[in-house]
């Protein structure tokens, strides 16, 4: 499977920033933003706790902290869409990560592509 391929050629990334330089929210978590490495297009919005960004960074599979079962959260154990970690970014403000992915299968639950594929406005209405 692409999984067992792609884990094999995977090496630990050394961040230049450690988890005490983020500025973390009142439940001590950082919104990570993930985006597809190829496309631009965004896939999803999660959470890390210290544990989850650590792991992400040795394992260099997205790992997220699940607010709703208080528990880690590897992306792809249980749906085999897993989302392989390219580069790692930090905004301005040190309060949110931008994680460019090399994204297998779908990255939302409901089996769509993207988290983001329900239209609130038309491109249209803006011209």
């Amino acid at each position: 499977m692409h999984e067992a391929k792609a884990a094999t050629n995977m090496v630990p990334m050394e961040g230049k920033v450690s988890w005490s330089d983020l500025k973390l929210n009142e439940s001590g978590l950082i919104p990570c933003i993930v985006q597809d490495y190829q496309t631009g297009q965004v896939l999803m919005l999660a959470y890390m706790n210290e544990e989850a960004f650590q792991k992400t960074l040795e394992s260099r599979r997205m790992t997220y902290w699940s607010r709703s079962r208080s528990e880690l959260w590897i992306k792809g154990l249980t749906s085999g869409h897993f989302q392989y970690l390219k580069s790692l970014y930090l905004d301005c403000d040190n309060d949110t990560l931008l994680a460019k992915v090399d994204q297998i299968g779908a990255a939302c639950h409901t089996g769509n592509y993207s988290c983001f594929f329900q239209e609130v406005l038309p491109p249209e209405a803006t011209k």
